[in-house]
């Protein structure tokens, strides 16, 4: 029963992040998933997540590139925390991301939420366990075919981190 149940989660995790492409306009979208493997020395690298057990921590990297002439401007990156995988607080590259529980609403990290006890509203923090999106915005990204200023490109690239929880883990 627990094989099949690591199978059935490593399933959907490897399903979640296997590299895909989707376009809309020029817009085109990667999204690509590497094992972070330590070394003897306590140095990281990435390695194809094709195999990955409870415990492990996967880096997803999500590419936008712009395929047309003229800026795309006002893009909001949107990324899914695949199923059975925890966010992994302070790992969102760029810092400024934010995130969701539900896909709708979006807030600054750590997430808060109201909740009453004693009778008053208090703010307590959100599990980061609880977080199924993050999102960055990108105020302009140069057209692959211009000539972008040395301060512009024609991709942007985000990237965070999640682990696939042990059983019985209540961590985050």
């Amino acid at each position: 029963m627990k094989k099949s149940m690591y199978r059935a989660m490593l399933a959907m995790v490897i399903a979640a992040g296997i590299a895909h492409a989707q376009q809309k306009g020029p817009l085109e979208s990667t999204l690509e998933q590497h094992r972070v493997a330590k070394a003897a020395d306590g140095r990281e690298s990435l390695v194809p997540a094709t195999n990955v057990r409870p415990g492990d921590l996967i880096e997803y990297a999500a590419t936008y590139r712009n395929t047309g002439r003229a800026p795309i401007t006002g893009v909001q990156a949107t990324v899914p925390i695949p199923p059975n995988t925890e966010y992994v607080p302070g790992s969102a590259d760029p810092r400024d991301a934010k995130a969701s529980v539900d896909g709708v609403t979006y807030a600054a990290m750590p997430l808060k939420r109201q909740v009453t006890r004693d009778g008053k509203a208090v703010d307590e923090l959100v599990p980061a366990r609880e977080y199924r999106y993050l999102r960055w915005s990108a105020p302009q990204i140069a057209g692959e075919k211009s000539v972008p200023s040395p301060h512009e490109s024609a991709s942007s690239t985000t990237h965070r981190r999640a682990r696939l929880p042990r059983p019985g883990d209540d961590s985050a």
